[in-house]
Formats: structure tokens, sequence, C-alpha cells
């Protein structure tokens, strides 16, 4: 796992700050960062947005995204990382949304997690294949996977 006392340091040296948004992890990326005292000079704000229901309300995703590629996809990554910026005061927002398992389908396995990771200058997404790992180590792998994407962040911010 990446060193969050470390990412909290680089993001302070850039005066950058965190927000999140998250689905199959419930909170587990805003958790790790707000682990460490002193977290609130980077961390701003969180969203956990399971339903689509929350993801349309809180962060502005297009019910038409959904609708037409559903919900664990890069699209929807997209507009979560860039909705959570335009809700937030943040400067550089990760989002995560996918299917720890159990389950899946053959279009979208178990495992299959995307990413977003916006900026004010651009924003960028991918989607991992953890494989079916199980859900706890899943959720663990995208929370690690959505921390080095914002240490890597940080440099282009």
């Amino acid at each position: 796992m990446v060193d969050v006392t470390a990412l909290l340091a680089a993001c302070r040296a850039a005066d950058l700050r965190i927000a999140t948004a998250e689905s199959c992890t419930g909170g587990m990326v805003a958790a790790a960062l707000t682990d460490i005292p002193g977290s609130s000079a980077s961390f701003e704000r969180g969203f956990v947005t399971y339903t689509n229901q929350a993801k349309v309300e809180m962060l502005g995703v297009q019910q038409a995204t959904l609708d037409a590629v559903g919900a664990v996809s890069e699209e929807v990554a997209h507009e979560m990382a860039l909705g959570a910026l335009a809700h937030s005061e943040a400067d550089i927002a990760v989002s995560i949304t996918g299917i720890a398992g159990p389950g899946g389908s053959e279009f979208k396995p178990e495992g299959r997690v995307c990413f977003g990771l916006a900026t004010h200058a651009a924003c960028r997404t991918e989607t991992i294949e953890f494989g079916a790992l199980g859900r706890d180590k899943v959720r663990i792998a995208a929370r690690n996977h959505a921390l080095t994407l914002i240490l890597a962040g940080t440099s282009t911010a």
C-alpha cells in the first residue's frame, strides 16, 4: 500500500486538496486518508455514492450515461471524478466504481474496477481487472490503487 503519510505530505507540499468519490470501496480511501493525524490539511471531502441515484444526486453523473453503459464503466468513473471536483473545494479527485463480488457477469466480471483521476486540468480513467479475489481483497486492492493514483496525480495537478 502507498505510504499515506507521504501522500498527504506531497499534497501539502503542492498545496493540493483531495476529494474522493467511492462506490464499491464504500469510503475506504477516505478512511485511509483520514486515519493519519493532520489529514485535514489535504483531505477536503469524500462522497460515498453506492447507488446510481446517489451518483446522480451527489456527483451529477448523468442518468443517460448510467443507462447506456452502467455504473461500472470508465464513463461513469470519469463523471464521478469530475463531479467530486465540481462539488468540493478539492484540486484532485479520485473515483472508484466496480464489482467487488461476489458475482458479476460475463460482460462485467467480479473484480473489475474503474477509476477516475481528475484535476482542474484533465481527467483520466482506467479499468483494472483484479479478478475474483473475493470481496474484501478486491476492495483493498481498489483502495490501494486509488491511493497510488492520487500520489501520482500530485505531480501533475
